[in-house]
């Protein structure tokens, strides 16, 4: 919270621009994730193996300030967590399709054609779908059950750069970290997890066109 204020206390402190600037387009790119459980569960301790995904959606940017924007996006994401076993016993995916709305502090530098940017600011999401794949672990069957809070809420930043045409439009690559403060189950003393937050990276790609 403390760095959102600071984002937010940057951009009015900022000069404005003459016209604001107002950018529509659409994003896409691959996703890596998965899940700090409380105990931890066998067999997730590799992060090279977490499952991959996607996610594809609509972004809009809007500023005022010569730096500084706000970007709000609404789109479709894949999350969700494996385990595998090093001998090979079992190997078991949990796939969660959410649709989510991440609300972002744009801070951009650089030129007139290409310039770099961080992203920050808090995101919510709901699941849609819960999908199962492959082995499960035998007598571990807690982690199996439908998720207790579709619901989902935390906190994404991104890093990246783009380049910029006055009639082409803008072409962005991002590196993006979601983590979630909510949990995907029950977390009191009579339930079995503590603690359940996903963690998500995505690189993904954008293109957008200037609104007049």
């Amino acid at each position: 919270m403390a760095l959102l204020l600071l984002a937010a206390m940057h951009m009015v402190a900022q000069p404005r621009l003459n016209e604001p600037e107002m950018f529509f387009g659409a994003y896409g790119g691959v996703t890596a994730s998965t899940v700090f459980f409380q105990p931890s569960v066998s067999g997730m301790d590799d992060l090279l193996k977490a499952p991959l995904g996607w996610n594809a959606g609509l972004v809009f940017r809007y500023g005022g300030h010569k730096v500084c924007a706000v970007q709000v996006e609404a789109g479709y994401v894949q999350r969700g967590w494996r385990e595998y076993s090093k001998s090979g016993g079992y190997d078991y995916t949990r796939t969660l399709h959410y649709v989510q709305v991440p609300i972002l502090a744009h801070i951009h530098f650089g030129g007139e054609h290409a310039q770099g940017f961080f992203n920050l600011g808090p995101e919510i999401a709901y699941c849609i779908l819960s999908q199962e794949s492959g082995e499960k672990q035998t007598g571990s069957t807690y982690q199996y059950r439908a998720i207790d809070h579709p619901f989902d809420w935390g906190a994404a930043g991104g890093v990246g750069f783009y380049g910029m045409h006055r009639k082409a439009g803008v072409f962005q690559l991002e590196l993006r970290v979601h983590y979630s403060f909510g949990s995907l189950y029950n977390n009191s003393r009579a339930e079995h997890f503590a603690a359940s937050n996903t963690l998500t990276a995505s690189l993904n790609f954008a293109y957008m066109w200037q609104i007049k």
